[in-house]
């Protein structure tokens, strides 16, 4: 089997494409034929090392997290998915190994793939899906007839929260780089600002206000909350757990793969109402190249890079 990994913690330049014995499925645990993968920026924060307190120091490491395939074992105790079975889902932050012709998860981060969605739409999903999910709805409580505020409403967990939203029949609102607000339109958002916007003329009109690229200041949040509105942040800094832990309308998520998390967001892409944009997809023998450049450029834009395996 081939699979893209590295033998120590660095930039992109560690990446190699190599040969690999996958491992068979243990207690809980499901092996899966992958047939598309895609990127988050978690993935190569992990391999830079910021989390090698959680990662460890064993190499080599699989890289990649996000994949849709078929389950071709299963492990003793599994018993949602079987061998055959279409599925979507995450690999563990310290396991990892998505890029990969096969890869090994815990059974309750896989989930049935919804039959109308193509592997390389699926495999878009888990990670930004979950998160917004569980930002939205979870954390943040979201009720129908809210108004939502999304900070960084065109990234991948922005614009998969603004469809959760929407789809609860919340009213959201969003900023956006000024370039990028016609595209925002299309979601259905209002009001829409720039980055860096003045709250003021914001003030006391949302419910929730979810800051999924970080920038926005606390400050600014709170100035467009109504009474016993909540702020959700995605980006667990100590600073913001700091933050997080003192009273105040403040949380920070750090999202979690449950089961029935992955499940809403997987029957809500099956629906429709959920979709996540594929900008670009490579064979497993180009992703060296391509996920260099989408860590050092920002490219493709406007969607995922997703890497296949046929």
């Amino acid at each position: 089997m081939k699979r893209i990994q590295y033998h120590q913690y660095g930039g992109p330049e560690v990446m190699r494409l190599e040969d690999f014995e996958p491992a068979r499925p243990a207690s809980g645990e499901v092996l899966v034929r992958v047939r598309a993968a895609a990127a988050n920026p978690m993935d190569w924060g992990v391999r830079s090392g910021a989390m090698k307190m959680v990662t460890g120091r064993k190499f080599p490491r699989g890289l990649g997290y996000d994949f849709a395939g078929v389950v071709e074992a299963v492990g003793e105790g599994v018993t949602r998915l079987a061998i055959g079975d279409d599925v979507l889902g995450g690999a563990s932050i310290k396991a990892s190994g998505a890029f990969a012709e096969m890869v090994l998860a815990a059974e309750k981060g896989v989930v049935k793939k919804p039959e109308n969605l193509s592997f390389e739409e699926a495999a878009a999903i888990p990670t930004v899906g979950l998160t917004a999910l569980q930002a939205m709805v979870r954390k943040g409580k979201l009720q129908p007839g809210q108004s939502v505020f999304v900070n960084g409403c065109l990234g991948g967990v922005g614009r998969a929260g603004v469809q959760i939203a929407l789809a609860h029949g919340a009213a959201v609102g969003g900023s956006c780089r000024g370039s990028a607000t016609h595209d925002v339109r299309d979601l259905g958002l209002d009001p829409i600002v720039e980055f860096g916007f003045d709250p003021t003329p914001l003030s006391g009109r949302f419910d929730l206000v979810v800051d999924t690229a970080g920038t926005l200041p606390t400050d600014a949040a709170k100035k467009m909350l109504r009474p016993g509105g909540r702020i959700v942040g995605i980006h667990p800094t100590p600073a913001n757990l700091a933050r997080s832990a003192l009273p105040g309308p403040y949380n920070v998520l750090i999202a979690t793969p449950v089961t029935a998390d992955l499940e809403e967001v997987a029957r809500a892409a099956g629906r429709g109402t959920l979709r996540v944009p594929v900008a670009r997809t490579v064979p497993l023998t180009e992703a060296v190249k391509a996920l260099t450049e989408l860590e050092r450029d920002g490219t493709p834009k406007g969607g995922k890079l997703v890497i296949t395996t046929a």
